[in-house]
Parts: C-alpha cells; structure tokens; sequence
C-alpha cells in the first residue's frame, strides 16, 4: 500500500518537474527558440489553438525567428497573437511568412527575467512539497488506520523525504542553469 502512494507521489512530482522545463523554455535568453512561443494563442476562426499547431518554426539566426503559417488566412491572427504576448519582439508579415526579430536583452531586463526564473522555480518547488505534504497524509492515515506497520510507514516516509529531496534539487539545477543561460552575454 505504502509503494502504490510514493509511486502516484513520484508520478505527480515527475509531471511538475516537467511543467518546470515547459515554463523555463518559454524565458526568452538572448537567442531565438520556438519554445519562447509554446504559450502563445491564436484565435482561429473563433477558437484559441496554440500557435505550435497553425505553423512552423525556423530559426534563421541567432535573434531571428521565421514562422510559416500552415493556413495563409491565419496570417494577420498570428501575427496579432505575437505582438500581444510577453515575448517583447516585433513581428513583422510579408503575406506568407512572419519574421520576428529579437532585440537584444539589456542588463535590466536579464535580471528581470532572472527574477522570474527564481519565482517560477520556488513556485514549482511549493508544488513538490503539496505533493509530499498530501501523500505523507495518505501514509499517516495508513499507520493510524492500522493499514500498515509504524516501521513501514516511517521507512515510507523517509523514502519520501528522500524523493522530494531528489527533485527539489533538480529544479534548483535547472534553476541555476537557465539563470546562467540568461546571464550569459
């Protein structure tokens, strides 16, 4: 019984160390990433769709993004989309492809997005621990509904520990990496 709560425990813990590489990919560095755009939505003859799913992307250069709509009358809805988001970039339409050019990052604005690294990360380390929180509950409740040992609850609760320990400690890493990516000049 213990294993079945640490598994759904490490299960939802994977799901947010991956929701943590999602929103690091969308922090603009000072290079061109279709990531940047994993957010963006488009409004598509009267629905939102993700932009991944109306174009493609090439990167031309290091600042420059080239995006090739699958529908040329989406062109305009894209391109409205891009300017709206928070990516910072002007995109501009020669009726068949939208280029966004980049600006560089000032000093300011690095630190800016530093910031918003670490907020995120401490964000999704509080998700972690609501996991850890909620399934050393579910152990608890085991020991004292008699379900399981005190031994086995308590060895449960050290591998829990351990796990949470795991993960917080790569979302620090990948905290750490990002922040050095942005830094990076």
């Amino acid at each position: 019984m213990t294993q079945e709560t640490l598994q759904a425990a490490t299960e939802q813990m994977e799901k947010t160390i991956e929701a943590t590489r999602e929103d690091f990919g969308s922090v603009r560095t000072g290079r061109a990433n279709p990531g940047l755009y994993s957010k963006v939505m488009v409004d598509y003859y009267g629905s939102y769709t993700p932009l991944q799913q109306l174009a493609s992307f090439t990167t031309t250069d290091a600042r420059t993004l080239l995006i090739t709509p699958f529908d040329v009358s989406a062109l305009r809805n894209i391109e409205k989309a891009l300017s709206d988001s928070e990516i910072g970039a002007n995109p501009s339409n020669d009726g068949k492809v939208i280029r966004v050019v980049l600006p560089d990052l000032t000093e300011e604005r690095r630190k800016e997005y530093v910031k918003l690294v670490k907020t995120k990360a401490e964000d999704h380390k509080v998700s972690l621990r609501n996991t850890r929180r909620k399934a050393k509950e579910t152990l608890d409740k085991m020991v004292k509904d008699g379900d399981v040992g005190e031994d086995e609850g308590t060895r449960a609760e050290k591998e829990l520990d351990a796990m949470t320990r795991r993960f917080t400690d790569e979302i620090d890493e990948m905290a750490k990496r990002k922040e050095a990516e942005l830094l990076e000049v």
